[in-house]
């Protein structure tokens, strides 16, 4: 039986999923071992039941990625923080010491003020979600097996830890086994 294998993209640059793309021909190998249910590169809609392995990329920075946040974590077994920004918060938390305050201030910033088209915020058409008074990586909203730093992890550790879990050992984070340093 394949293991169910879904990806997730929260608030970050998708530099992971890059990342996780270079793992060229461990793709194929990997296509062979697991069912790709839900991803960005999916047209999958609804996070699945019953995932046994998600990557999840990105920090928690809006009520969104709370929400998917937590359903992802009731539907799946193992649980990967997947780079520095599902981390540690990463360049996503650099809003967290302007406070909840300058919410309004930071959107301005990004949609009105930077915009060199139609500079709005999408915020009153429901297209931008409410943002959290503070970014937070993953493991602070719901518990995580696994942590898979880097920016973005590099393809051979991403290759490192997934061929662990899917011969069904726990994966070593030392050393030579994911190539840290």
């Amino acid at each position: 039986m394949k293991i169910r294998l879904a990806t997730v993209w929260l608030g970050g640059c998708a530099g992971c999923h890059m990342s996780f793309l270079d793992l060229d021909e461990f793709l194929i190998d990997l296509a062979d071992a697991v069912e790709l249910v839900y991803s960005p590169v999916v047209d999958v809609k609804d996070y699945p039941e019953n995932v046994d392995l998600c990557l999840i990329e990105g920090a928690v920075c809006n009520e969104d990625n709370l929400e998917i946040l937590h359903k992802i974590r009731a539907r799946t077994k193992v649980l990967v923080s997947f780079g520095d920004c599902a981390v540690t918060g990463n360049v996503p938390a650099m809003r967290n010491p302007l406070g909840l305050a300058n919410v309004e201030n930071v959107l301005q910033r990004a949609y009105v003020e930077n915009a060199q088209n139609n500079p709005s915020v999408p915020k009153a058409d429901g297209i931008v979600p409410q943002l959290l008074a503070n970014v937070r990586p993953v493991h602070e909203m719901v518990s995580v097996e696994y942590f898979l730093p880097g920016c973005p992890p590099p393809a051979a550790r991403i290759k490192s830890l997934v061929a662990q879990l899917l011969a069904g050992t726990a994966p070593k984070q030392e050393g030579e086994q994911l190539k840290f340093g």
